[in-house]
């Protein structure tokens, strides 16, 4: 039962991050990549600090300096590189190679996991890894034969790795954190606390760079549609999504997570047909069935395989 619950809080969580496609489509014609992330997360700060503020502060003051340094890493790693990595990337690559690199992530946070966490890797994971990054490869509609990387776009395919890269290695900080917490006498931090603390760190980091970019003008130009893409960013997208993954990353292994993160793209490109009116090609269908597919074999690991800390 619990490995179930974890599943289904890993589906909540990378289906809500998938609806992060619309909305950076929304805001990134108004404001610059920082001031996306610095708003957003403010207004979820603002928000939810009224109600575990009091809690927020009572866990600070039993944190340790590893729980400090996880919260920073996960802060630097989940939101600020990765954001940025990928806001950047997308501007000086092509579409078509941006969507080919993104399919690394599961790939990428498989092998951390068994060569970081020794985690068992069966025939059938694998088997459901590769479905899950075959899927997300088709979910962008490439052709994978005549799909051909340009010496123009060496720089922007650098980045969309790295924010690939970004996002495992958040994946493989949670779940090693969950597993060192399995020891009772670890601290047990709240899904929100933790939420509140990541995402302040990456607040801090983030406005420091968007004063540069002209705030105050480019935030009069908003209007509602915009306000409701940085309300739902910050509340919706960051925070509960955030959660959902805590709650479920300390239920399922690196594995699970990783086949899980295929739910990104398959949200986008649903979101995309129903609201933006995009026609979806017979490929992309198929690519989002193998990455329901995927989820399914590695579902059937029935086991919680802890990692080493």
């Amino acid at each position: 039962m619990r490995h179930i619950q974890g599943k289904m809080y890993l589906l909540g969580a990378f289906s809500l991050a998938g609806t992060s496609v619309i909305t950076g489509y929304i805001l990134a014609m108004k404001l610059s990549n920082f001031m996306i992330t610095a708003v957003s997360l403010g207004i979820m700060l603002v928000c939810l600090l009224p109600f575990y503020g009091t809690k927020t502060i009572r866990t600070i003051h039993i944190l340790t300096k590893s729980d400090w340094i996880m919260i920073l890493f996960q802060a630097i790693f989940g939101i600020f590189l990765f954001r940025t990595f990928l806001l950047f990337g997308v501007k000086l690559t092509s579409t078509v190679e941006a969507g080919i690199l993104t399919g690394t992530t599961p790939a990428i946070t498989s092998l951390l996991a068994f060569f970081f966490l020794k985690e068992h890797f069966s025939g059938t994971t694998a088997l459901g890894i590769s479905c899950t990054v075959v899927g997300i490869i088709l979910l962008q509609g490439i052709n994978i034969l005549s799909a051909q990387f340009s010496a123009q776009h060496v720089l922007g395919n650098v980045l969309i790795i790295c924010a690939a890269a970004s996002e495992s290695t958040f994946n493989i900080i949670s779940r090693r954190h969950k597993a060192r917490t399995w020891d009772e006498s670890a601290v047990q931090l709240h899904p929100m606390v933790q939420t509140l603390l990541v995402s302040a760190i990456a607040f801090i980091l983030s406005i420091i760079l968007a004063l540069c970019e002209h705030p105050l003008a480019s935030m009069s130009v908003l209007g509602c549609k915009e306000w409701f893409a940085l309300v739902w960013y910050g509340l919706v997208v960051t925070a509960l999504a955030f959660v959902f993954f805590y709650e479920g990353v300390k239920r399922c292994d690196a594995y699970t997570t990783a086949a899980f993160s295929g739910m990104i793209p398959l949200t986008s490109m649903l979101l995309s047909l129903l609201l933006l009116k995009e026609k979806i090609e017979c490929a992309q269908w198929v690519g989002g069935l193998l990455i329901i597919l995927s989820m399914a074999l590695i579902g059937r690991r029935k086991a919680i395989v802890k990692a080493t800390p």
